[in-house]
């Protein structure tokens, strides 16, 4: 009979499936967590200095969280709704540039903190979803960069 031990780092991402309803998954050459950005998930990365009054905006418009902080690199990932790059325009575009902001790609994989990271703080939750499962609008968080009010 063979006995199957799950290891931390797959305890901590069955725990993002279970309790934060991130469908994370482990990469099993880079031994990361990842999450998959398209059809149900985006992400927003900014520099912290800009992440700090971002979440206000969105904490005081509506679901802010989840955010992840990469100490070392100086910045913040809020995790968004779907990726929708065709709902911007070019001056949205040239505004997060500007601004040292990037949206994720549809098809692109971004690394969740393990506990290791959180341990080591190479990489921080800042702020967990508001709700089970919510998350702001990707359009919510880039207005909330630009300076706009959030829907």
């Amino acid at each position: 009979m063979t006995t199957f031990t799950e290891s931390a780092l797959e305890q901590h991402c069955r725990r993002y499936r279970e309790r934060d309803l991130l469908p994370a998954v482990v990469d099993p050459v880079s031994r990361r967590i990842l999450l998959h950005i398209g059809a149900a998930y985006g992400a927003v990365t900014m520099p912290t200095e800009l992440g700090e009054p971002v979440l206000q905006r969105l904490r005081a418009a509506g679901p802010a969280g989840p955010v992840f902080a990469h100490p070392r690199a100086g910045r913040w990932t809020f995790l968004t709704g779907p990726t929708r790059h065709d709902e911007f325009p070019a001056t949205a575009a040239a505004e997060l540039f500007r601004r040292y902001t990037t949206v994720a790609g549809t098809g692109s994989q971004i690394v969740l903190p393990s506990a290791e990271d959180e341990a080591s703080g190479y990489r921080l939750w800042v702020a967990g979803a508001d709700t089970y499962g919510t998350r702001p609008t990707q359009q919510a968080v880039i207005d909330a960069v630009c300076g706009r009010p959030t829907a």
